[in-house]
Formats: C-alpha cells, sequence, structure tokens
C-alpha cells in the first residue's frame, strides 16, 4: 500500500510538472509579444491649428504597440471588425498619454481622441494632411483582407480645444519608448500656408513649432554653447592655442581669426556651399584632428607665434564645416529664422569659446608658475594632446578610406558648385587681407606709441 501511494504521487508529480510545463510553453508566446520591443520604428504626425481647434493626426507602426491584445484570426491575421476598442486602448496608452501640447506655454490637457483606423504598410496617405484625414475617416479594412498586425500601422487623430490659431504652440512629444531608436518626422501647418518639418530622434524635449525669432535665437544659441562644451576636438584646439598665448594681447589675432574663419564656412554650408558628397564629414573630421596633431607639434617645436593666426584662420574654416554638420541637423527648429538662428548659434559658439579661455588661462597660469617650468609644461601637455588627437586622426582617417572617390560629373551643377566655391574663395582671400592689414597696422601703431613713449622718457632724463 504504501508502495502505491509512493507510485501515485509520483505520478501526480509528474502529470502536475507537465501541466506547468505545457501552461509555460503556450504563455511563452504571449510573453515575448508582451515585451518584444522593436529595434526601430518611425512615426509619422501632421499637427494642424484651426480656428478653435488643434488637430494632430498620427501614424505609428503596430509592432510597436506589443502590449495591447488585437483580436485576430488564423494564424495571427487582423479581425478588423472587432479591433475598435483595442486601437482605441493602443492610441490612449501609447500616443495620447505621451503627446504634451502647449497653447502660449499652457499645456493643452483637454484632448479629444475621434478617430483610429488601421491601415496596409503599403497605404501611402500620409504624403499630405488631407490625403491621410480621408484615409483615417474612410471606413476600415474588410475581415476578408490578411493583415498580420505586426506589419500594420495605427492611424489616430486627436483634436485640442485652443484659444486661436495664430497662438505660439509647442510640443513635448514622448515617443522614444515605442521602440529602442524611434524617429518622429512631424510637420506642423502654418495657418498662413507653410510648413514646418521637424525630424528628430527619440524625446527631443519641448520643440516650438512656430518659433518667434527670439525663441529661435535663444535655442541656437544654447545649443551652440552647449556644442563647445561637448565636442571635446574644439576644446584641444582651443587649449593648443592657450597653451603659448596666455596673454590678451596675444590671443585677440589669434581668436579673432578663427572666429572669423568658422564663421564664413559655418555661413557657406547654411547657404548650400558644403559638398553633400558622403566622404566629407569624415574628411573634416579627420582634419579637425589633423588641426590638433599640428597645433601640439607646434607649442613643441617653438614656432613663430607672431604669424599664427594665419594658421589657426585656415584651421578655423575646417572646424566651421564641423559645426555646420550639427547646425544643419538642428536647422528644422529655427521655424522661417534661418538667418537669424545661424547668428544665434554662431554666437553660443563663441560664448562657450570665451567660457574655456576663462577657465583654462588662470589655471595655465597657476601651473607654470607653481607646478612647472613653463617651457617644459607646454612640452608635455602639447605632447599629451598631440597623443589622443594623432590616434583621433588614424581612426577617422581609417574611416575616411572605405569610401569611394569618384570623378565628378562635369554638368551645370557641378559648375554652380565651382561659382559657390569660387565665391567663397574671394571672400575668404578678402577676409585675409583685410585682417593682415588690420593687425599690421595695430602692430605698427603699438610700435609706434612705445618708441614715442620710450623718447618722451629720454627727454625727461
Amino acid at each position: 500500500m504504501k508502495y502505491l501511494n509512493a507510485l501515485k504521487t509520483t505520478l501526480l508529480t509528474l502529470l502536475s510538472a507537465r501541466i506547468i510545463a505545457a501552461m509555460l510553453i503556450a504563455a511563452l508566446p504571449s510573453l515575448a509579444h508582451s515585451h518584444d520591443i522593436p529595434s526601430r520604428v518611425t512615426v509619422y504626425a501632421f499637427v494642424k491649428p484651426e480656428g478653435n481647434e488643434l488637430t494632430a493626426l498620427l501614424r505609428v507602426p503596430m509592432e510597436a504597440l506589443g502590449e495591447i491584445s488585437f483580436p485576430l484570426r488564423g494564424p495571427g491575421f487582423i479581425q478588423f471588425s472587432e479591433s475598435e476598442f483595442a486601437s482605441y486602448d493602443a492610441a490612449r496608452v501609447y500616443i495620447t498619454e505621451s503627446l504634451h501640447f502647449y497653447e502660449n506655454g499652457v499645456e493643452l490637457t483637454d484632448k479629444d481622441l475621434q478617430l483610429t483606423r488601421i491601415s496596409l504598410p503599403s497605404n501611402r496617405s500620409f504624403v499630405d494632411f488631407e490625403t491621410a484625414l480621408a484615409n483615417i475617416q474612410s471606413p476600415p479594412l474588410d475581415d476578408s483582407t490578411d493583415l498580420f498586425w505586426r506589419q500594420g500601422v495605427l492611424d489616430v487623430l486627436v483634436t485640442y480645444p485652443i484659444e486661436s490659431e495664430d497662438s505660439d504652440f509647442s510640443v513635448n512629444p514622448e515617443l522614444g519608448t515605442l521602440s529602442d531608436e524611434t524617429t518622429t518626422v512631424l510637420r506642423f501647418l502654418v495657418p498662413n500656408g507653410a510648413e514646418r518639418v521637424f525630424n528628430y530622434l527619440g524625446n527631443p524635449g519641448l520643440v516650438e513649432l512656430d518659433p518667434r525669432w527670439h525663441q529661435a535665437a535663444l535655442r541656437f544659441i544654447t545649443m551652440g554653447f552647449e556644442h563647445i562644451l561637448e565636442g571635446i576636438d574644439h576644446l584641444l584646439f582651443l587649449f593648443c592655442l592657450v597653451i603659448p598665448l596666455r596673454s590678451i594681447r596675444a590671443l585677440i589675432p589669434v581668436v579673432t581669426s578663427f572666429t572669423i574663419a568658422h564663421s564664413i564656412t559655418l555661413i557657406g554650408s547654411a547657404f548650400g556651399v558644403a559638398p553633400s558628397a558622403l566622404w566629407f564629414p569624415p574628411l573634416i573630421e579627420t582634419l579637425i584632428a589633423l588641426s590638433i596633431v599640428y597645433m601640439a607639434f607646434e607649442n613643441i617645436v617653438g614656432a613663430k607665434l607672431e604669424h599664427r593666426w594665419v594658421v589657426t584662420f585656415g584651421f578655423g574654416l575646417v572646424h566651421g564645416f564641423g559645426f555646420s554638420f550639427l547646425f544643419s541637423e538642428t536647422l528644422q527648429f529655427a521655424g522661417g529664422h534661418l538667418f537669424s538662428s545661424l547668428l544665434a548659434f554662431n554666437i553660443g559658439v563663441e560664448l562657450g569659446q570665451l567660457f574655456i579661455l576663462i577657465l583654462v588661462i588662470p589655471i595655465l597660469n597657476l601651473l607654470f608658475k607653481y607646478v612647472v617650468q613653463e617651457r617644459i609644461g607646454a612640452i608635455l601637455l602639447s605632447a599629451l594632446l598631440a597623443h589622443s588627437a594623432w590616434h583621433w586622426m588614424v581612426d577617422r582617417g581609417t574611416t575616411l578610406s572605405l569610401y569611394q572617390f569618384q570623378m565628378p560629373v562635369f554638368d551645370a551643377l557641378f559648375w554652380a558648385a565651382v561659382m559657390r566655391w569660387g565665391m567663397m574663395l574671394i571672400v575668404i582671400i578678402a577676409v585675409l587681407w583685410a585682417m593682415y592689414e588690420v593687425f599690421r597696422k595695430f602692430a605698427l601703431i603699438e610700435s609706434f606709441s612705445t618708441y614715442n613713449f620710450g623718447q618722451k622718457i629720454e627727454a625727461e632724463n
């Protein structure tokens, strides 16, 4: 009897284990389904204020809506006739709760989720607002349409009551959690007929949809300032400049030439002078690393500092192209204020440079006064900078070598580009000549003043 009970207990244990295992196996697909976050999705959106209503029309890939159980049939096809509740639930959980619109700085909390519609991935209605609106207002797809739920796209229409279509609107879109890398393409339709296109990755923070000039300027001043603080290669270049030149009088021509030079190429790039070839950005990054190496070796061997502003001007042209890469990515936030935003970004860069110089110069003076002799310290610091920049230059040069360089096509576009480069070259030569004359005049005035002062002292004696 004892053996019989033990056998019965063993059989029950095995049976229970098999039942639990079967339940786990059945649950695994749903667990994977609920926690399977896509690596990359793209969200498309239209935002249009009209009268006393702000309309937001969005399209989200359904693979990012993994926590929602859509009604399915067969091997996983969507049952469109029964998906209305799940679609609204997905829109509320994933979209409307993550979009925060503001009118004149006040959040629009009163919202109305009007329509949702599941569309085929081949649907191209989001080419413009009217076509996308007509699509979401059309009847749902028929149940005979075979569409796997992860392959569909969910269109969502939500409206917000507003005071006026002429108000200042902004948005804080927090859609970055839809995937590991969420790209949002948002088009804001200005009441006057213009269109502002934004293309950002993740959560960009508060975005002014049609900024005033002072709002755009403030944003770009901040971006320029932060770019200098975050750009380690630009910081090291400034550090190389400062090591042998720590007096205000010696720094003025060098910093001025660097500022003017990178302003020329930054402005030129904003107006389409820079090449659009894929190899151009890695070429500039390699040359920026080379500029640090050159300046560091110049500090080590001992250069003629009175002519250093010329070399700095040449490398400033290169760094200006580097600044332009960030500016071109953020130009979408300028609204209709391209030139003022460009100047504001440049001002932010200059403020960042001045901030770095104000910090670095006193530290170097204290270091060379109390810790190490100036010449030895300059050599050691420059050698460390050259070592780091050399590795950057080699790595970036290796990346550059992977690109294929082809002969250009000598067509109308090529000659137009040559003309633009020629105009920039004329500007560069004119600016160089003007700076040379200014610096020479100030040097002559300084020498003349020093000579007169010396003669006055001799006369008094």
